[in-house]
């Protein structure tokens, strides 16, 4: 019989580089990771997710397809945690599984995350629960970010603070103690600089930032990049994605302006418009945040964390410090996610993503 306090939650985040999944156990009200599993995209299924972010030909049966394989992915993953963490499917409550974005428009009603459920649950003989962006959606919602509930459960404290996850796309919590809880999206945190990366070295990313550390910032770019942006001025709710912060995006701008600036001095630029856009949003609507505790990717990049720490001129740290390690924070919502279902328990929020009512988010696909 499936325990009441063990859960799966599996994330592949904006920047396709790879899976990651955790084994929560709940049983002491805090989540413990027993165990947990990083398997990387293949080449193959991650263009092909890039791909799908745009339309093209057949793309129904390609996302479809791809659906199926990222359940595959999603499986292996399972598999791994279990064996290490010495269970059995049936010690699992539920799976947590996102799937992968590739539309997200809520303004126009609609957001599309390619998974196959069923699927997952047919190859692991576990309860999944996904999907867990459209309920918000209906309820006028942008469906984004999904994790601030999340957040406040293992990081509030007495203390102002806010909670950066710097995956492609960086969001934020603000923890204020007396005051709503909010969440929003702030930009580009990974998804420029990958692209960029991939484009001029054929490297997947900018190791600790280090290629960047070889260039300069150029203050008129970065000017333009976040200035002739309107998104970036928006209040929120809001979220963003790939549809908006894209090669497209980048290109048109690096076309109209006038310098003349290196490959690395872009990539400097770049890094500087995440932490740029980043403390903008904070100072603007968290100003009063003593301490940033990170996540995701970015927290890895050395050369982000310092841009982040000069720009938002206060205390920045990853969350392994208190004992989550960067890459699962995440993987560890989504089991989180995936528990508040079975408990019935919103953690749909009007005050982060604007809709007109506390949701339950996901749907569930029994084994």
């Amino acid at each position: 019989m499936a325990s009441a306090s063990l859960f799966i939650g599996l994330m592949s985040g904006t920047s396709t580089d790879g899976v990651d999944g955790v084994l929560a156990d709940f049983s002491n009200g805090a989540p413990h990771i027993r165990a947990h599993a990083s398997l990387p995209m293949p080449a193959a299924l991650r263009q092909e997710f890039l791909r799908l972010n745009t339309a093209g030909e057949n793309e129904l049966a390609r996302a479809a397809q791809a659906g199926n394989a990222l359940a595959r992915l999603y499986a292996q993953a399972v598999h791994h945690i279990l064996r290490q963490a010495g269970a059995k499917a049936g010690d699992i409550a539920a799976i947590g599984a996102h799937g992968q974005t590739v539309r997200h428009h809520p303004e126009a009603g609609y957001t599309i995350q390619v998974n196959a459920p069923a699927l997952l649950a047919e190859m692991t003989g576990i309860d999944v629960i996904a999907d867990f962006r459209s309920r918000d959606v209906a309820a006028g919602g942008q469906g984004a970010p999904l994790v601030p509930a999340f957040h406040q459960s293992v990081f509030s404290d007495v203390r102002p603070r806010a909670v950066l996850n710097l995956g492609g796309i960086a969001n934020v919590t603000v923890l204020h103690p007396d005051e709503p809880l909010r969440g929003f999206d702030t930009g580009p945190a990974n998804v420029l600089l990958d692209l960029w990366c991939q484009e001029k070295t054929g490297r997947p990313y900018d190791s600790r930032g280090e290629w960047a550390a070889t260039g300069r910032v150029d203050p008129d770019l970065l000017e333009l990049l976040i200035d002739g942006e309107p998104w970036f001025r928006r209040p929120p709710p809001k979220s963003t994605g790939r549809d908006l912060f894209n090669r497209a995006w980048l290109r048109q701008r690096l076309d109209a302006y006038a310098g003349a600036p290196g490959d690395s001095d872009i990539q400097a630029t770049l890094q500087r418009l995440t932490a740029r856009s980043v403390a903008l949003a904070i100072d603007a609507y968290a100003a009063p945040t003593l301490e940033i505790l990170v996540c995701g990717g970015g927290a890895l990049n050395t050369g982000l964390m310092r841009d982040l720490a000069h720009c938002l001129g206060r205390p920045v740290r990853p969350t392994s410090e208190l004992g989550i390690p960067v890459l699962l924070v995440e993987a560890l919502a989504f089991a989180w996610l995936a528990r508040a279902h079975l408990d019935a328990r919103p953690a749909g929020m009007p005050a982060v993503t604007g809709a007109r009512r506390e949701t339950i988010l996901g749907c569930r696909y029994p084994a």
